[in-house]
């Protein structure tokens, strides 16, 4: 029987889950989900109707927690027009003791506030506030311990997220994450490989590996047991089609990974690897523990194996100390790699970091006028990337109705282009053919084999 909390049992329950950040944030936002309607709520998108709302929040960029601020200061007129209404605030915000003395203060309105590693206390949270009436706070600063009882309710039934590990030791200097998910802790690869089984059994077809650093999974369990073991595993898992990861730390990457790319059939040939910078001096301030010359040398060992492997990136424009000639020690990299696609940010101060701390901070003009070179080269190279694949087939696991055409379809190739064709919804879920008959810097226009 499922557990009610409101003292009008005969009335439905509603709740909504606002996600920012990261697939590990949106991995928890399921997670919370699973817990709310365990608890007898109703998924809802009107809030005029919504019984708890709850805010699962991203700390890596001041501008994220901005939003959220933004958000909780509009519902201060919900809460006076719906007193009942619950307001709850989680994820890695909460983790940072100053954000949560402005919630205290600033918006009292909210009426729970709970971290990253205690999403399993929800309910006790939620009964606690209406017995009580008081504001909630439980906050877990780190923990060495992963609650294997949370199921989650996943978006898709033919793909999902699916954690490995929590938590980061890298302490980038640009980065708020190990101060606000904890140090690293591997989830036992039986739970693993359980949850994985019983997701294919479900007619799962693609998951997606999640970490901080995956490449530094196993190193907290008691037996010897690496990624790659982990990943040769999963592959034997009938059902399974597609398996993903991320994110990769250049600094950890195996010669063992790089050769699961020739010998692992579901490992997608895809692999999204976090360059940052092509400096070494940027990247010794980042505190990446790599060279320039280490992550071509990786580059190089996979493309040996897997010549026509799609690598992605992520690059920070306009780091402190970053000098015009180190942005161009970037851009030749990126010329160099010739990525698919990438991730590009602006740097931004993050307070708590030490990069925050570091002196000649970069002019906002120029990060910008950086910013956009950076964009002028990686586009050039996505179009000739994404031009090698036309008039040829590709392999798309179709996801979902086009947003802007009733008659088209998008999904992804294992490459993790975005592709377009005209077809039934019926294929949603399915692994089907394309021919690729237009591209452009983005996505793949396509028919149907």
């Amino acid at each position: 029987m499922k557990q009610n909390n409101n003292n009008n049992t005969d009335k439905i329950k509603k709740y909504i889950v606002q996600t920012y950040g990261c697939q590990m944030n949106e991995h928890d936002s399921e997670k919370i989900s699973w817990i709310l309607e365990a608890m007898g709520y109703v998924l809802t998108d009107d809030i005029k109707e919504c019984d708890l709302i709850i805010y699962n929040t991203c700390a890596v960029r001041k501008s994220a927690e901005d939003k959220v601020f933004g958000k909780l200061g509009e519902l201060k007129q919900e809460k006076r027009k719906n007193p009942d209404l619950i307001l709850a605030v989680c994820g890695c915000m909460m983790q940072r003791q100053e954000v949560v003395d402005i919630i205290t203060s600033k918006y009292r309105q909210v009426d729970i506030i709970f971290g990253t590693n205690n999403i399993h206390k929800l309910p006790e949270l939620v009964n606690t506030h209406l017995n009580t009436g008081k504001t909630i706070i439980d906050i877990v600063e780190d923990t060495k311990q992963i609650n294997e009882n949370i199921d989650a309710n996943r978006k898709y039934d033919f793909k999902a997220f699916v954690n490995i590990m929590h938590g980061c030791n890298n302490f980038c200097t640009y980065c708020i994450v190990p101060f606000t998910r904890g140090r690293e802790v591997s989830r036992a690869p039986q739970n693993i490989l359980e949850e994985i089984k019983g997701l294919a059994d479900n007619g799962c077809k693609e998951v997606t590996l999640l970490g901080q650093n995956v490449n530094s999974y196993g190193k907290t369990l008691e037996k010897k047991y690496s990624f790659p073991d982990l990943l040769r595993d999963i592959n034997q898992i009938d059902g399974i089609e597609r398996i993903r990861f991320m994110t990769s730390h250049p600094k950890d990457i195996s010669d063992e990974l790089i050769d699961s790319y020739g010998k692992l059939d579901k490992l997608c040939n895809h692999l999204h690897l976090p360059v940052q910078s092509g400096s070494n001096k940027v990247l010794n301030l980042m505190n990446r523990k790599y060279t320039k010359e280490d992550y071509l040398n990786v580059i190089d060992k996979i493309r040996k194996i897997n010549p026509d492997i799609s690598i992605t990136t992520d690059i920070i424009v306009g780091f402190p100390g970053e000098k015009e000639e180190d942005f161009e020690e970037t851009l030749n990299l990126v010329k160099k790699v010739k990525f698919d696609s990438a991730y590009t940010f602006l740097y931004s101060i993050r307070e708590g970091t030490p990069a925050a701390k570091m002196e000649d901070q970069i002019p906002d003009k120029i990060k910008h006028n950086r910013f956009q070179k950076l964009l002028d080269v990686l586009h050039e190279i996505g179009l000739k990337e994404n031009e090698s694949l036309l008039n040829k087939e590709v392999s798309v696991l179709v996801e979902e109705i086009s947003k802007n055409h009733e008659d088209t379809l998008s999904g992804r190739t294992s490459s993790g282009k975005l592709v377009h064709f005209k077809g039934s919804k019926r294929l949603i879920g399915n692994i089907v053919n394309v021919k690729v008959d237009n591209v452009n810097t983005f996505t793949l226009e396509g028919t149907v084999i």
